[in-house]
């Protein structure tokens, strides 16, 4: 059995309130879509069978009048000519197809009538369709993000496994060794004869500040 059952179904039907029920909301919408579009299909092929009877009917009826008409001439005609029976009888057809054209009217004007509905069910239909569509649109959206957010949770609870901790610490291990190495390629180097003289600068010239210092307490910090 199908979601909706008649045109009347799918124009009221709350899709919101159906959609918040549902089990699986992305199937659902998928089926409402799929029936809107076969019942909209049917819709336009019954508004298009009306618009075509009415042609028919409007065909009918002008040859009908016709008829009415030229058995209206004809009776006069037999007047005209002192024939009044057989103007009575061409009055008798022309009431008769004057009749035929009234209830073909009445048709036409039916057919009318049935087409304007046919149309205003369409826009609803398609306007119903479209609000469908959007809301399809916006659940495959939540749907992507939704698997997004899971594959990117799933990764930071890989990360945070104490496999994966473990070969941080190795590497963080490995690198500290590599910076106490850098370290020692220097150590126990002899110094060479440049920096050996400057060393000897920079002795002179804090032995000098000292003596500088020690001459100042011994005058009382005068």
């Amino acid at each position: 059995m199908g979601i909706f059952t008649r045109v009347r179904d799918i124009i009221s039907a709350n899709l919101n309130t159906m959609l918040e029920k549902a089990e699986d909301p992305e199937k659902l919408i998928k089926l409402m879509i799929r029936e809107m579009e076969d019942t909209l299909i049917e819709v336009k092929a019954s508004c298009a069978g009306a618009m075509a009877t009415k042609k028919k009917i409007q065909r009918e009826l002008e040859e009908v009048k016709d008829r009415s008409q030229s058995w209206g001439e004809k009776a006069q005609l037999a007047v005209d000519k002192g024939r009044e029976e057989l103007a009575r009888e061409a009055l008798i057809e022309k009431k008769r197809y004057a009749e035929r054209a009234d209830a073909l009217g009445n048709e036409a004007a039916q057919c009318d009538d049935l087409v304007a509905q046919y149309r205003d069910d369409i826009k609803q239909l398609e306007d119903k369709l479209g609000t469908a569509r959007e809301k399809q649109r916006l659940l495959i959206q939540r749907h992507v993000r939704a698997q997004r957010k899971m594959r990117t949770e799933s990764n930071i609870r890989r990360m945070d496994t104490s496999d994966a901790m473990a070969r941080f610490d190795n590497f963080e291990e490995r690198i500290e060794r590599m910076e106490a190495d850098a370290e020692l390629v220097n150590y126990g180097r002899k110094p060479t004869l440049e920096e050996e003289f400057r060393n000897l600068q920079g002795d002179e010239d804090i032995e000098a500040e000292l003596d500088e210092l020690k001459k100042k307490s011994a005058d009382g910090g005068n």
